[in-house]
């Protein structure tokens, strides 16, 4: 519609159904997909070949997530301007993305044409969050986020097994020494440590025991019993 060039979109979603809708969304409003993905490393490779002007992320994916790609992105100092659009409402998921350098925070319940507008918009410079999630953005301009700045601790969304766990990890334990501690299989062990590291959006256990020494993450209790 409007008289600059086409806008060109990379798509990066793990839900086949939902990138082909919006794939056809997309080209029926003059948007052209340069490549539509369901992986995010596959994403940031495509990133690197296609430059497109825009790149529409989604937050939840195996693998790596959106948090993930952002900030790999981030680090290779890429420049083009990066939209997360997802279901989630919540608050964290939208700070520590405008925080990682997205530039959209959108849902994917939006009208089909606030989103071509938001898409727009970002591509011009401007920051667009999704409208019922404004408020949110207003404190975080205001740099008045409490949540993220006071308690800054990355493990509040861990179960208390997990943290247990993660104790554990941080003393280099084995998988089997900690199923042997915590009296549970080792198969057990093993789904707890995907879910810790899903959850800290890391990729390793040796992340994971990094940054539970860098934040001071001690388990005691179990330490205790263990040695």
């Amino acid at each position: 519609m409007s008289n600059s060039k086409k806008l060109r979109v990379l798509i990066i979603d793990d839900h086949t159904l939902f990138r082909e809708g919006l794939e056809s969304l997309l080209s029926r409003r003059e948007i052209d997909v340069v490549a539509s993905v369901g992986d995010g490393n596959e994403g940031m490779r495509l990133v690197e070949e296609l430059l497109p002007d825009i790149i529409l992320l989604d937050m939840r994916m195996p693998e790596i997530n959106g948090l993930g790609v952002l900030s790999q992105l981030k680090e290779k100092e890429v420049k083009m301007p990066i939209a997360v659009l997802t279901t989630s409402t919540d608050e964290r998921d939208l700070v520590e993305s405008l925080r990682t350098g997205a530039r959209g925070y959108l849902l994917k319940d939006m009208d089909p044409d606030t989103l071509v507008v938001a898409l727009r918009d970002i591509v011009e410079g401007k920051t667009v969050v999704a409208p019922t999630l404004a408020p949110v953005l207003a404190k975080v301009v205001q740099g008045n986020f409490p949540d993220l700045d006071e308690d800054n601790s990355p493990f509040e969304h861990l179960t208390p097994r997990e943290t247990e766990i993660l104790g554990l990890l941080a003393e280099g334990q084995s998988n089997k020494v900690i199923a042997r501690n915590l009296g549970i299989s080792d198969g057990t062990v093993k789904l707890h440590v995907k879910a810790i590291l899903r959850k800290l959006n890391i990729h390793s256990r040796v992340e994971a025991a990094v940054l539970a020494v860098e934040h001071g993450l001690k388990n005691s209790k179990v330490g205790e019993s263990a040695s």
